[in-house]
Protein backbone atom coordinates (compact mmCIF):
# COMPACT_ATOMS: atom_id res chain seq x y z
CA UNK A 1 0.00 0.00 0.00
CA UNK A 2 1.66 3.52 -1.01
CA UNK A 3 2.49 5.69 1.80
CA UNK A 4 0.26 8.55 0.71
CA UNK A 5 -2.92 5.96 0.40
CA UNK A 6 -2.50 6.84 4.76
CA UNK A 7 -2.34 10.56 4.00
CA UNK A 8 1.59 10.52 4.88
CA UNK A 9 1.08 8.91 8.06
CA UNK A 10 2.11 5.80 9.91
CA UNK A 11 -0.59 3.00 9.28
CA UNK A 12 -2.54 2.12 12.85
CA UNK A 13 -2.20 -1.68 13.35
CA UNK A 14 -5.95 -2.17 11.78
CA UNK A 15 -4.73 -0.50 9.14
CA UNK A 16 -1.68 -3.04 8.49
CA UNK A 17 -3.96 -5.70 9.40
CA UNK A 18 -6.51 -5.23 6.28
CA UNK A 19 -4.29 -3.15 3.81
CA UNK A 20 -6.16 -0.45 3.43
CA UNK A 21 -7.09 3.17 5.24
CA UNK A 22 -9.82 4.21 7.74
CA UNK A 23 -11.25 6.16 4.61
CA UNK A 24 -11.98 2.79 2.71
CA UNK A 25 -14.60 2.00 5.40
CA UNK A 26 -16.79 4.93 3.55
CA UNK A 27 -16.51 4.22 -0.41
CA UNK A 28 -19.09 1.83 -0.76
CA UNK A 29 -21.81 2.74 1.00
CA UNK A 30 -21.73 3.03 5.20
CA UNK A 31 -19.00 1.57 7.04
CA UNK A 32 -20.09 -1.77 9.48
CA UNK A 33 -20.14 0.67 12.43
CA UNK A 34 -22.46 2.92 11.26
CA UNK A 35 -26.08 1.83 12.24
CA UNK A 36 -27.75 5.57 10.95
CA UNK A 37 -27.92 7.01 15.06
CA UNK A 38 -25.90 7.92 17.56
CA UNK A 39 -24.92 5.01 19.92
CA UNK A 40 -27.49 4.52 22.45
CA UNK A 41 -24.62 4.52 25.37
CA UNK A 42 -23.43 7.53 24.11
CA UNK A 43 -27.45 9.42 24.31
CA UNK A 44 -28.06 7.97 28.05
CA UNK A 45 -24.30 9.70 29.29
CA UNK A 46 -24.74 12.87 27.11
CA UNK A 47 -26.42 14.45 30.20
CA UNK A 48 -23.38 14.68 31.65
CA UNK A 49 -21.30 15.60 28.93
CA UNK A 50 -20.14 19.35 29.60
CA UNK A 51 -18.50 22.21 28.42
CA UNK A 52 -16.59 21.83 25.60
CA UNK A 53 -16.46 18.34 23.38
CA UNK A 54 -14.01 16.32 21.31
CA UNK A 55 -15.19 13.23 19.80
CA UNK A 56 -12.02 11.60 18.66
CA UNK A 57 -12.56 9.13 15.69
CA UNK A 58 -16.00 10.58 15.44
CA UNK A 59 -16.44 9.02 11.75
CA UNK A 60 -19.33 9.99 10.07
CA UNK A 61 -20.46 12.46 12.78
CA UNK A 62 -23.99 10.69 14.56
CA UNK A 63 -22.77 11.14 18.23
CA UNK A 64 -20.74 14.23 17.74
CA UNK A 65 -24.13 15.82 16.10
CA UNK A 66 -26.57 13.85 18.99
CA UNK A 67 -24.13 16.27 21.65
CA UNK A 68 -24.07 19.31 19.49
CA UNK A 69 -28.15 18.88 19.04
CA UNK A 70 -28.06 19.44 22.70
CA UNK A 71 -26.34 22.76 22.70
CA UNK A 72 -22.61 21.57 23.35
CA UNK A 73 -19.83 22.98 21.75
CA UNK A 74 -18.41 19.89 19.57
CA UNK A 75 -15.19 19.21 17.52
CA UNK A 76 -14.94 16.16 15.62
CA UNK A 77 -11.85 14.56 14.80
CA UNK A 78 -10.77 11.52 12.27
CA UNK A 79 -8.14 10.48 9.72
CA UNK A 80 -10.92 9.27 6.99
CA UNK A 81 -11.49 12.71 5.53
CA UNK A 82 -14.33 10.80 3.24
CA UNK A 83 -16.49 10.47 6.80
CA UNK A 84 -15.80 14.19 7.51
CA UNK A 85 -17.51 14.99 4.41
CA UNK A 86 -20.42 13.15 5.23
CA UNK A 87 -20.55 14.91 9.32
CA UNK A 88 -20.31 18.25 7.67
CA UNK A 89 -23.53 17.34 4.99
CA UNK A 90 -25.60 15.89 7.94
CA UNK A 91 -24.63 19.13 9.77
CA UNK A 92 -25.62 21.38 6.83
CA UNK A 93 -29.36 18.82 6.56
CA UNK A 94 -30.04 18.84 10.25
CA UNK A 95 -29.02 22.51 10.73
CA UNK A 96 -26.94 21.96 13.39
CA UNK A 97 -23.50 23.68 14.57
CA UNK A 98 -20.22 21.18 14.64
CA UNK A 99 -17.17 20.93 13.47
CA UNK A 100 -15.60 18.36 11.82
CA UNK A 101 -11.56 18.65 10.82
CA UNK A 102 -8.68 15.84 9.68
CA UNK A 103 -6.58 14.53 12.45
CA UNK A 104 -4.59 11.52 13.70
CA UNK A 105 -5.95 10.40 17.13
CA UNK A 106 -2.32 9.40 17.85
CA UNK A 107 -1.28 13.20 17.32
CA UNK A 108 -4.48 15.29 19.07
CA UNK A 109 -1.63 17.74 20.64
CA UNK A 110 -0.94 19.27 17.29
CA UNK A 111 -4.82 20.81 17.63
CA UNK A 112 -3.36 23.13 20.22
CA UNK A 113 -6.98 22.55 22.06
CA UNK A 114 -7.94 21.56 24.99
CA UNK A 115 -11.78 20.15 25.98
CA UNK A 116 -13.78 19.55 29.05
CA UNK A 117 -15.35 16.37 27.68
CA UNK A 118 -13.44 13.73 25.32
CA UNK A 119 -15.77 10.69 23.51
CA UNK A 120 -13.92 7.87 22.45
CA UNK A 121 -16.78 6.01 20.37
CA UNK A 122 -15.12 2.45 18.91
CA UNK A 123 -11.42 4.09 18.37
CA UNK A 124 -9.70 2.57 21.78
CA UNK A 125 -10.56 -1.17 20.44
CA UNK A 126 -9.19 -0.17 17.16
CA UNK A 127 -5.50 -0.05 18.45
CA UNK A 128 -2.73 -2.57 19.80
CA UNK A 129 -1.33 -2.17 22.95
CA UNK A 130 1.75 0.18 21.91
CA UNK A 131 -0.59 2.31 20.07
CA UNK A 132 -2.98 2.72 23.29
CA UNK A 133 0.14 3.61 25.20
CA UNK A 134 0.62 6.75 22.66
CA UNK A 135 -3.12 7.19 22.04
CA UNK A 136 -3.45 8.29 26.52
CA UNK A 137 -0.53 10.37 25.86
CA UNK A 138 -2.03 11.85 22.74
CA UNK A 139 -5.21 12.22 24.76
CA UNK A 140 -3.00 13.91 27.59
CA UNK A 141 -2.72 16.81 25.89
CA UNK A 142 -6.15 17.53 25.10
CA UNK A 143 -8.46 16.37 27.95
CA UNK A 144 -9.02 18.77 30.89
CA UNK A 145 -12.06 17.25 32.32
CA UNK A 146 -13.46 13.69 31.82
CA UNK A 147 -13.16 11.31 29.15
CA UNK A 148 -15.57 8.49 27.87
CA UNK A 149 -14.46 5.41 26.52
CA UNK A 150 -17.24 3.33 24.36
CA UNK A 151 -14.74 -0.25 23.24
CA UNK A 152 -16.07 -3.41 22.57
CA UNK A 153 -15.44 -6.15 25.13
CA UNK A 154 -15.18 -9.97 25.31
CA UNK A 155 -18.52 -11.67 25.08
CA UNK A 156 -20.67 -13.90 23.33
CA UNK A 157 -21.25 -12.13 19.68
CA UNK A 158 -18.70 -9.81 20.63
CA UNK A 159 -17.44 -7.36 18.12
CA UNK A 160 -13.67 -7.07 16.57
CA UNK A 161 -10.79 -6.30 18.49
CA UNK A 162 -12.31 -6.98 21.79
CA UNK A 163 -10.46 -5.47 24.83
CA UNK A 164 -10.53 -7.01 27.96
CA UNK A 165 -10.96 -4.40 31.28
CA UNK A 166 -7.61 -4.63 32.65
CA UNK A 167 -6.72 -3.92 29.02
CA UNK A 168 -8.52 -0.82 29.27
CA UNK A 169 -7.34 0.29 32.27
CA UNK A 170 -3.59 0.00 31.96
CA UNK A 171 -2.58 2.64 29.90
CA UNK A 172 -4.23 5.54 31.80
CA UNK A 173 -1.43 5.87 34.58
CA UNK A 174 -0.21 9.22 36.33
CA UNK A 175 -2.58 11.95 36.14
CA UNK A 176 -5.77 9.95 35.16
CA UNK A 177 -8.33 8.34 37.37
CA UNK A 178 -10.22 5.49 36.28
CA UNK A 179 -13.88 6.58 37.85
CA UNK A 180 -16.02 3.94 36.69
CA UNK A 181 -16.17 1.10 33.78
CA UNK A 182 -19.31 -0.36 32.92
CA UNK A 183 -20.71 -3.33 30.98
CA UNK A 184 -22.79 -1.80 27.90
CA UNK A 185 -23.28 -2.51 24.55
CA UNK A 186 -22.37 -1.13 20.97
CA UNK A 187 -24.82 -0.69 18.25
CA UNK A 188 -23.32 -1.87 14.66
CA UNK A 189 -24.40 -2.65 10.95
CA UNK A 190 -23.67 -6.27 11.59
CA UNK A 191 -25.10 -6.81 14.69
CA UNK A 192 -29.09 -7.04 15.45
CA UNK A 193 -30.37 -4.24 17.60
CA UNK A 194 -29.04 -6.06 20.89
CA UNK A 195 -25.40 -4.70 19.82
CA UNK A 196 -22.25 -6.11 20.97
CA UNK A 197 -20.58 -6.43 24.61
CA UNK A 198 -18.85 -3.13 25.03
CA UNK A 199 -17.09 -1.30 28.26
CA UNK A 200 -18.08 2.04 29.38
CA UNK A 201 -15.43 3.88 30.83
CA UNK A 202 -15.64 6.69 32.54
CA UNK A 203 -11.67 8.64 33.01
CA UNK A 204 -10.97 11.73 34.65
CA UNK A 205 -8.20 13.98 34.06
CA UNK A 206 -6.40 15.18 37.43
CA UNK A 207 -5.30 18.39 38.03
CA UNK A 208 -1.89 19.33 37.15
CA UNK A 209 0.34 21.31 39.41
CA UNK A 210 0.64 23.85 36.60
Amino acid sequence: MPEDSFDGRNPTSHERMTGLPWDASYHEGPAPWDFGGPQPAVVRAAPRFTGTVLDAGCGSGENALHLASRGLQVLGVDVAETALEIARRKARERNLEAEFKTADALHLERLQLRFDTVLDCGLFHAFDADERVAYVKSLEAVTRGTLYILCFREGENAGPHPVKREALTKPFGAGWRVKTIEEERVRTGFHDENGAPAWFATIEREPSDE
